[in-house]
């Protein structure tokens, strides 16, 4: 055997050793992840299990390029409660990030932390935590970013902590931390928070750069803090006319220029009242929720989850992630986030609510409750006095079957919706109503912009059981949709049978392709129902249907009773309309043949 061969079955041997060893490695990291989640009580579920692989699958979780070590955990807002199980965590030798905030953690600080050598960026704020800090700090040479904030810490910060030279943040405020504020001297460290603690003595020299913010809520003295940045000593020396003259001109002018930042400020409410909505908001495309979300949100308030929900984020997770404007609907903006974790889900930015914390929150109960194909479910919520915000799942790129239905009309490159594919929206959409009505509950907003495609390409009914937390609509709002029944008169007051008329208008619109109300040309206003009604009269029928289904062969008998369904929804007297499960049978049976295919002409 010459030396090549044997030099390749070496190779051969040692990538087999190396592969078993990887294999090893993450089996047992993957051993200790469960260990841990298995001993640690927590509220939500998690796809955590022995059949998957921890590294494409496992909400949180995060591995090395190679697949072979564990290197992110992230399970923020997950309901744990009760200490760090002990022999667990500290398995996960390679692990770089660990992110456990907004939860219920109890207990001394982990000692399983103290083994995570390759340590950089440690969560753990919004706990529990309490006792002293650990004592020396030096262990994690790496240590970039530590937050543990918003716990019951107390006793003496270790000198310890002066040794980390690589930190950019830290955030200890909000705990029961004493003592004096040790030196730091990291040349990395940007961001810094001691505040509302019961530190004593002076701030060091070496923090004394940060902003007096950073140490508010201690029991400082002066000293340092008089050299802060932004104030200065006062001086006994008297001005001279000239300068006096000097500082009136210059107080007068930055009067004037204040005074016309006001009135361009008035002027930008007045247009919109939200400095963050409309066409430059749109044009940006990407920012952070941050910018558009009150800055007066309380972390304290956290996101409250529903059960089922796989995803691990947080408030400040919302707040950081980068988003796109997907539209103002009637109960306020929609937003799509983008979290750390590449997942993308809706935000809701609700406006004018018109009921109390408890009442919202016994409602989204009852919302967050539905669990149906057709219907998009609430994930999550939050509740302050400044904001409420929904979390959705996202469904797709293709937005809104509004969108998809009368979004750039005439131009080439647009796909129009087959036959096929507006029965399935309508058959989808009147399973999803019919849920929420034996839930006890009423949309109260149906109509396209709110229907989306699931995975099977049927419809799916969002933003449920709004109408019934919001303030009353002004009129002219209430009617321009023209989906809403004429028996309503106020929105936060409708009934089951406003549902039934309101999918009737929807039924109209994807037969048609006309918008609910729509310009007919110069300043004529065309009300859909109307407009379908006054065609029927006059026995005109055909011309009711939308041009782009006529290119498809032997739907004419499906469309015709798909129109007489509509219009037995959209009758004026509520009693005479269907219920909504007999909506469902009389859709469903409207498609009794597959799919023509379609005619080959222009």
């Amino acid at each position: 055997m010459d030396s090549l061969h044997l030099l390749s079955i070496f190779f051969f041997f040692l990538t087999l050793i190396s592969f078993l060893e990887g294999t090893s490695l993450i089996d047992g990291d993957k051993q200790a992840l469960l260990d841990f989640i298995n001993q640690l009580p927590h509220s939500r579920s998690l796809n955590w299990n022995q059949n998957t692989t921890v590294c494409n699958s496992w909400t949180g979780i995060t591995c090395s390029q190679d697949g072979s070590r564990v290197v992110a955990v992230r399970l923020p807002a997950i309901g744990c409660h009760g200490p760090i199980p002990a022999n667990t965590l500290g398995r996960l030798s390679a692990l770089q990030i660990l992110s456990l905030r907004s939860n219920g953690i109890s207990g001394s600080f982990p000692l399983d932390l103290y083994k995570l050598n390759n340590l950089s960026y440690l969560y753990l704020q919004f706990n529990k935590f309490s006792g002293p800090l650990p004592n020396d700090f030096s262990i994690w040479k790496n240590l970039t970013a530590i937050n543990l904030s918003n716990n019951g810490f107390n006793g003496f910060v270790p000198l310890s902590i002066s040794n980390l030279t690589q930190i950019t943040s830290l955030n200890l405020a909000n705990n029961s931390l004493s003592g004096q504020i040790p030196e730091i001297y990291s040349l990395n460290l940007q961001q810094l928070d001691l505040s509302n603690n019961q530190f004593t003595g002076i701030v060091p020299v070496s923090l004394v750069k940060f902003p007096p913010a950073a140490f508010t809520g201690n029991n400082l003295t002066s000293g340092n803090l008089s050299a802060l940045p932004g104030e200065r000593k006062p001086t006994n020396r008297k001005l001279s006319q000239s300068g006096l003259l000097w500082i009136i001109i210059v107080s007068s002018t930055l009067g004037l220029i204040g005074f016309g930042f006001l009135l361009i400020v008035c002027y930008l409410r007045r247009r919109g009242n939200d400095v963050f909505s409309g066409k430059m908001m749109i044009e940006k495309g990407n920012m952070s929720p941050e910018k558009v979300i009150s800055r007066t949100v309380d972390a304290n308030n956290r996101l409250f989850f529903f059960e089922g929900c796989n995803y691990a984020f947080d408030l400040e997770d919302l707040l950081r992630a980068s988003a796109e404007v997907l539209g103002k609907g009637t109960f306020g903006m929609a937003y799509k986030a983008i979290l750390e974790d590449a997942n993308a889900v809706v935000v809701k930015r609700l406006k004018e609510i018109g009921v109390g914390k408890r009442e919202f929150e016994q409602h989204m109960e009852l919302v967050g409750s539905i669990r149906h194909e057709n219907v998009v479910e609430l994930r999550a919520y939050y509740y302050s006095k400044d904001e409420k915000l929904l979390v959705y799942d996202y469904y797709g790129e293709d937005g809104s079957v509004a969108a998809m239905l009368h979004g750039k009309r005439g131009e080439d490159d647009r796909v129009p919706l087959d036959w096929e594919t507006r029965w399935r929206v309508a058959t989808g959409a009147a399973r999803g109503i019919a849920q929420i009505h034996a839930n006890k509950l009423v949309h109260g907003n149906v109509k396209s912009s709110n229907i989306f495609l699931n995975s099977e390409q049927y419809g799916c009914v969002s933003d449920v059981g709004l109408s019934a937390i919001m303030g009353q609509l002004a009129q002219s709002i209430a009617r321009a949709s023209g989906y809403r029944a004429p028996e309503v008169t106020d929105t936060r007051k409708a009934l089951q049978p406003s549902d039934v008329y309101s999918f009737g208008v929807l039924l109209l619109e994807l037969l048609t392709g006309k918008s609910p109300v729509h310009a007919k040309g110069g300043d004529e206003i065309v009300h859909l129902v109307r407009w379908v009604h006054s065609v029927v009269r006059e026995e005109w029928t055909a011309e009711v249907f939308d041009i782009e289904l006529l290119k498809y062969a032997n739907i004419e008998e499906e469309m015709v009773e798909m129109l007489q369904i509509a219009l037995a929804c959209v009758t004026r007297i509520p009693d005479q309309r269907p219920k909504m499960i007999e909506v469902v049978s009389m859709v469903e049976n409207v498609r009794r043949i597959q799919p023509e295919k379609k005619l080959d002409f222009p």
